[in-house]
């Protein structure tokens, strides 16, 4: 037994030297170290036999080399710690896209948000009238502003209008339109409806010359339809008027602008 470990032991065994020497490899790569270098490069051969064509060792951070036939064969591994993997500025370029991108988004809903039309009698234009037997026959032409809030052009496509006297309709009217009014715009339309009035009494404060006011109260109410961004909205107006009856031709109103 004693022999035995005394042979395990000996200093032979330990400087007997385990690989082949480099002239057994042949012309290939033998060793891994930098040739520039005291450190092994662990990843890829970094430099070959004598006389072959050698290019820089990505592996060894320029320090060492391969052989040029192996370039497209051997995969160069980046330390985790390597500053190539950091690149600069990421945190302020992701910031600057997600700041462009909530601009970008907030800009668009400020212009798209749908904001109201505004629809406002402004009021009598012109009135004409006609007696006979038992009946009046009015026909009034009124103004109706209408103001575009939007950032974007609506369409006014159909009015609608109705008018009472002494909570009777008295004339109604409707009509197909395509009106164009463009962003933060306002435009005006007129419209005619003609009245008849069967009342006896307003037949006599109409006709009867003795009487020195001849007016009547006319309830003026309708639908306005609008359409824009494929979206279709109905306006209701209503307005009260006042209207000479007894003159028999058509007299124009003065109007006066609202302040802005």
């Amino acid at each position: 037994m004693g022999e035995t470990f005394s042979q395990l032991g000996s200093g032979e065994d330990e400087n007997k030297v385990i690989l082949p020497p480099d002239s057994a490899i042949g012309s290939k790569a033998a060793t891994y170290s930098s040739t520039h270098s005291s450190k092994t490069c662990s990843c890829v051969p970094c430099k070959g036999a004598a006389g072959a064509s050698f290019v820089t060792c990505p592996t060894c951070q320029g320090s060492g080399e391969i052989p040029r036939e192996l370039e497209r064969q051997l995969v160069a591994l980046i330390p985790y710690g390597d500053q190539r993997l950091k690149p600069r500025h990421t945190k302020l370029f992701v910031f600057l896209a997600v700041l462009v991108c909530l601009m970008t988004s907030s800009l668009i809903v400020f212009f798209l948000f749908p904001r109201s039309v505004a629809v406002q009698p402004a009021g009598l234009n012109s009135s004409s009238v006609a007696f006979d037997e038992a009946d009046i026959h009015l026909n009034i032409t009124n103004i109706l502003n209408i103001s575009n809030s939007n950032y974007y052009p609506i369409t006014v496509t159909q009015l609608s209008t109705e008018v009472l006297h002494l909570s009777l309709v008295v004339g109604q009217v409707s009509n197909s339109l395509f009106l164009h009014i463009g962003p933060l715009a306002s435009e005006q339309i007129f419209y005619t409806v003609a009245n008849k009035i069967w009342d006896e009494n307003t037949y006599k404060i109409c006709s009867w010359l003795k009487i020195k006011v001849h007016h009547v109260l006319l309830h003026i109410q309708g639908t306005l339809v609008c359409s824009y961004l494929s979206h279709s909205e109905q306006l209701v107006f209503q307005s009260y008027e006042y209207v000479d009856c007894r003159g028999n031709t058509s007299v124009p109103h003065l109007l006066i602008p609202h302040p802005p």
